[in-house]
């Protein structure tokens, strides 16, 4: 295994990503990319370059996406694999994991996330800061469950979905990919039109 981290994307979503690598005391050495070129240091870490340099560090360094945007995560993560990037997951050491659970390369577990056994998480994929997930879920690729929000039992959240901070979604519920879910929404039923969804229970309220 490489002993080198190098995180593509140095602002908000970056930082906890880098936060949750550091804490993990796995790497020898952790930098940055990004698209800012006048930012030299981010959380005491050096900034390398920016995105387009990444083929460069590839066989140096374990490269993840810290990008909160699903699609450009998406995008750049896919590219890495075609490249051939190793690519870690990110788990923090204050996250509760059951057994039984799967977690794809490319996804970040924050502080405080609970996933329960028998969940598989797909790649790419934010589970966010005191998050939770019950048992036998489902979460596809490129998906981001934010801060706050509870998944009961046997969920399945479609590819590249976001559930907004706060939500909750209730047991037996399929969300369709490419939907959003506004903070605080209230999922009770099968979701099955991409759109976004706000509300306690969700209605649609644009595609």
């Amino acid at each position: 295994m490489k002993d080198k981290l190098l995180i593509i994307g140095a602002s908000g979503h970056g930082k906890v990503v880098a936060d949750i690598a550091l804490k993990m005391n796995k790497w020898n050495a952790i930098a940055f990319l990004d698209d800012n070129e006048s930012l030299k240091s981010s959380m005491g870490l050096e900034v390398l370059g920016t995105s387009s340099d990444v083929k460069k560090y590839i066989d140096q360094y374990q490269i993840f996406v810290g990008i909160g945007n699903n699609a450009t995560r998406q995008k750049i993560h896919l590219m890495l694999e075609g490249a051939g990037a190793s690519i870690p997951s990110l788990i923090h050491p204050n996250s509760t994991i059951g057994e039984q659970v799967e977690i794809g390369i490319g996804t970040a577990v924050m502080a405080g996330a609970v996933i329960n056994c028998c969940t598989k998480i797909g790649k790419g994929c934010i589970i966010n800061t005191g998050s939770t997930i019950d048992h036998d879920n489902r979460i596809e690729d490129f998906v981001h469950i934010s801060p706050g929000a509870h998944l009961a039992g046997t969920v399945k959240v479609g590819q590249g979905a976001w559930l907004g901070i706060g939500s909750v979604v209730s047991n037996n519920v399929n969300i369709t990919a490419n939907c959003k879910i506004g903070a605080a929404g209230v999922v009770i039923k099968d979701i099955t039109e991409p759109g976004t969804y706000v509300g306690g229970p969700v209605r649609r309220v644009r595609a």
